[in-house]
C-alpha cells in the first residue's frame, strides 16, 4: 500500500509541472514530435527541454526516428489531466457561486414580469395582427385562450434557450440576475426546460411547495428539484 501511495505521489508531482502537461497535450495532439518540434512548440531552451523530457521518461517513447510519442502511460496521463482540468474548472465554479448573493423575491417576479410582458405582446403581434386597429377604433378587446396558451409555450421555449445558453433571459439580464446550478456546475438546456416547466405551466404548486421547503436557494420546488438557484450579480 506505501509503496502503491508513493507511485500515485511521483506521477502527480511529476504532472504538477504545467510545461510537462504542455508537452503530454503536444504529444496527444500531434502524435510524434521531434525535440526540436517540442522546444519550438514550448519556447524554452535545450537544457529546460531536456530537463523535463528526462523527467518525463515514464510516460514517452521514442521512434526508430528519435521522434518522441506518448506509451500507454502517457495516454492515461492525458485522460488524468483532462480529469483534474475539469474538476479544478467545476471547483472555481462553485466557489464563485457560493459568494455571491441569492436573488431576492422582489427581483425574481420582476424579470419574469418583465419576460411575460415581452412573450404576450410577441403572442398578440403574431397572432393578432388587427389588435392595434380594433383598440384604435375602440371596440373591446379580449385575450383569446389560444394566446394566453400559445404565450406560455412561448415563454417556456424562450426561458429554456436563453437560460440553457447563458444562465439568463432578457428579463434577468435587464434585472441582474443569473440562474446557477447548487453544485456549481454550468447550466445546460435540460435543467433550465424543467426549471422552467414548472414556473410557466405550475406557477402556484411551484411557489407554494417551493416557498414550504424553507430553503432560501430555493424560492420554488422546481429549482430545488433540478439544483438550480437564482443569484444577483449586482448586490
Amino acid at each position: 500500500m506505501a509503496a502503491k501511495q508513493e507511485n500515485i505521489s511521483r506521477i502527480l508531482s511529476v504532472l504538477s509541472h504545467p510545461i510537462r502537461r504542455d508537452i503530454l497535450l503536444i504529444l496527444s495532439d500531434k502524435e510524434e514530435c521531434s525535440f526540436t518540434d517540442l522546444m519550438n512548440a514550448l519556447q524554452v531552451d535545450t537544457g529546460k527541454l531536456s530537463f523535463h523530457i528526462r523527467s518525463l521518461a515514464a510516460f514517452l517513447e521514442q521512434t526508430q526516428t528519435g521522434r518522441y510519442k506518448l506509451n500507454r502511460v502517457g495516454e492515461n496521463a492525458i485522460r488524468l489531466i483532462a480529469d483534474l482540468e475539469s474538476w479544478a474548472e467545476d471547483a472555481a465554479v462553485e466557489r464563485k457561486a457560493s459568494t455571491l448573493q441569492l436573488a431576492s423575491f422582489k427581483k425574481r417576479a420582476l424579470a419574469f414580469l418583465i419576460d411575460l410582458l415581452m412573450m404576450l405582446a410577441i403572442s398578440i403581434l403574431v397572432t393578432l395582427p388587427n389588435a392595434f386597429s380594433l383598440l384604435t377604433a375602440g371596440s373591446m378587446f379580449r385575450l383569446d385562450p389560444n394566446i394566453i396558451l400559445f404565450t406560455l409555450v412561448l415563454l417556456w421555449l424562450y426561458s429554456t434557450l436563453l437560460e440553457g445558453f447563458k444562465g439568463q433571459s432578457l428579463g434577468k439580464r435587464i434585472v441582474g440576475l443569473k440562474v446557477v446550478r447548487t453544485d456549481g456546475k454550468t447550466l445546460s438546456y435540460d435543467y433550465a426546460a424543467v426549471r422552467n416547466f414548472g414556473k410557466v405551466f405550475l406557477l402556484p404548486f411551484d411557489l407554494v411547495i417551493g416557498l414550504r421547503l424553507k430553503d432560501e436557494r430555493f424560492i420554488r420546488y422546481f429549482d430545488r428539484f433540478v439544483g438550480t438557484t437564482v443569484i444577483d450579480l449586482r448586490m
